[in-house]
């Protein structure tokens, strides 16, 4: 193959020149197809696409509680139901901070910081600094600290680090809580309360059940189990009201738990 308007040209075989002319008809013109360049299969792209997927998650809404999906990239959403607003901002306290908190998001409290709000309503919390507030979490909350929490604790699920000694000076309601460091105060839990080989335990504790592991330390009062006698609170207050006559009749000290060590 060569330019049209050439008027000479040069043997890619033999180097002589000789003037160029049209192929006759009868003849083809042999051409190299390129070879085919070997691919090598891998799994990357299939993993890229699995990566370039958005990632959902179901929150629940603050007002009406209806749940939907959203995208985690999301920085805020409407409920679809009622329309209220809901924050999925996650939060990291550096320094002091009073401000009120009500996100689906996680909030991290760093050893240099203050919370001092007055509610804090968040999925999931680590506590490692200093904490004056009410804190609800509606996965898992994990401290970290030595200190006091004046205010209340409620989560689905309270971890306990080794290096934490916190003193609760209001109940903790938990379903599942794992102590592996030092704690004192008063747990009520729908589930079980562990305490590890390093966990030490002050308080009166009301759960279904009670793990405790060779080198764990409990003091105070235990009820486990059914506890329609001496935490009536936990119960329905027609279920209190209508306590059979019979255990009613028992004395007040056989009412009472008895204290374990």
């Amino acid at each position: 193959m060569d330019y049209a308007a050439a008027k000479s040209t040069m043997c890619r075989q033999c180097g002589r020149y000789f003037a160029p002319s049209a192929p006759k008809p009868g003849l083809k013109l042999q051409t190299r197809e390129p070879e085919p360049v070997a691919q090598e299969v891998s799994g990357f792209p299939k993993l890229g696409g699995l990566w370039s997927k958005p990632r959902t998650r179901v929150v629940a809404c603050f007002e009406c509680k209806r749940k939907h999906e959203v995208s985690d990239a999301s920085m805020s959403t409407n409920c679809p139901g009622c329309s209220a607003h809901i924050d999925l901002r996650d939060y990291k306290i550096t320094t002091s901070f009073s401000r009120s908190i009500r996100t689906r998001g996680e909030v991290h409290l760093t050893p240099r910081g203050d919370l001092s709000s007055t509610s804090v309503i968040c999925r999931s919390a680590l506590l490692e600094g200093k904490l004056r507030g009410n804190v609800q979490c509606e996965e898992s909350a994990t401290i970290n600290f030595v200190g006091k929490l004046p205010g209340r604790l409620v989560a689905n699920y309270v971890c306990v680090e080794r290096k934490a000694d916190v003193q609760c000076f209001r109940r903790v309601r938990v379903n599942n809580i794992d102590i592996k460091g030092r704690m004192s105060g008063e747990i009520i839990a729908t589930g079980a309360v562990n305490i590890h080989k390093t966990g030490v335990l002050e308080g009166d504790v009301t759960a279904k059940s009670i793990t405790i592991d060779k080198g764990g330390i409990f003091s105070g009062q235990l009820v486990i189990g059914h506890a329609g006698l001496t935490q009536a609170e936990l119960l329905p207050q027609e279920t209190a009201a209508t306590a059979p006559a019979r255990e009613n009749a028992l004395p007040a000290a056989a009412a009472q738990p008895l204290p374990a060590t």
